[in-house]
């Protein structure tokens, strides 16, 4: 249980993978973008740390300007419906914890 935690444990993590559920293949500066006050550096390591886990692939295309683009392993993507059962659990929460779990739209 604590190797399953740890795979998904950091506060970016999760907001990644939904950033690439449904077979999406993001560009980093993409990802970057799409998740507001992620740090480079932060979004750097939790990628990295994904990938050494088997849930993301990072693919490289040999080109100037440098083109990297990442998305989710078949491994990665089965996590799917587990985080969808998340998000409706938290939706379902009453008022005063949904407000906590979550956020209000940008």
């Amino acid at each position: 249980m604590q190797n399953v935690i740890r795979v998904l444990e950091g506060r970016w993590k999760l907001v990644i993978l939904f950033q690439l559920f449904g077979g999406r293949v993001q560009r980093f500066s993409d990802l970057e973008r799409s998740i507001p006050g992620v740090s480079q550096k932060m979004l750097i390591q939790q990628l990295r740390q994904l990938e050494a886990d088997g849930v993301v692939t990072r693919i490289v295309h040999p080109q100037v300007p440098p083109k990297v683009e990442y998305h989710l392993t078949d491994w990665g993507q089965s996590l799917c419906p587990a985080l969808d059962a998340l998000l409706i659990w938290a939706e379902q929460a009453p008022a005063e914890q949904r407000s906590r779990l979550i956020p209000e739209p940008l």
